[in-house]
């Protein structure tokens, strides 16, 4: 996956809360197993009212998403974050989200950032007028206005976001570990070696 060190623009102002996956993504966009195409379903069912935010011109190609609390929740399908991220969103701030979607945003390249309402409110604001800077290495949402907002991280996930590293990219990473343990393998329990690999090695 890419690699996220900031992130600045306009911002989707939101804000609904205990939106869940099936608002993300409807049911009816699972039927595939491709990331791609899946930003025109997003929010489908409230992209059909009138003035919705995400179909406003102001906001077209937004790269974050301000929710409100409990973005997220519902169904656990994986689905909700390849939406977002087709739809451009490398960032989304909430009170709260989904232990699952946070999960699988993660892993789909998404940074959720988790931030006090009284912040989240004050960003709703300013992101109908100006854009909003993320830095993942400082841990902090910033305005043109000087608002400053710290966020806590897991470190083990803002490594994997810095380095682009999804699970794939984490295993080549111990590449050279992996064929030393299997070298070591074949020479001291070759029978458990198919012989195919065996003539390889």
């Amino acid at each position: 996956m890419d690699k996220l060190t900031t992130v600045e623009g306009r911002a989707y102002p939101f804000g609904m809360k205990n939106v869940d996956t099936d608002i993300v993504i409807p049911a009816h966009w699972l039927k595939t197993i491709s990331r791609t195409g899946l930003g025109k379903g997003a929010f489908e069912v409230l992209r059909k009212e009138p003035g919705n935010v995400f179909d406003d011109p102001a906001y077209a190609g937004s790269p974050i998403l301000i929710a409100g609390d409990n973005f997220g929740c519902g169904s656990s399908r994986e689905h909700a974050a390849w939406a977002l991220a087709d739809l451009g969103i490398k960032v989304v701030i909430a009170p709260s989200f989904s232990d699952i979607f946070s999960g699988n945003a993660f892993k789909n390249g998404i940074l959720t950032v988790v931030l006090p309402q009284a912040a989240v409110d004050r960003l709703m604001e300013v992101a109908r007028t100006d854009p909003i800077h993320v830095d993942l290495d400082a841990q902090s949402v910033t305005t043109p206005f000087q608002d400053r907002f710290s966020f806590e991280i897991d470190p083990f996930r803002k490594h994997c976001l810095l380095g682009g590293l999804d699970e794939i990219g984490l295993t080549l990473g111990e590449a050279d570990v992996i064929d030393r343990y299997e070298a070591t393998q074949a020479q001291e329990r070759p029978w458990i070696v198919p012989a195919s690999a065996a003539a390889v090695a």
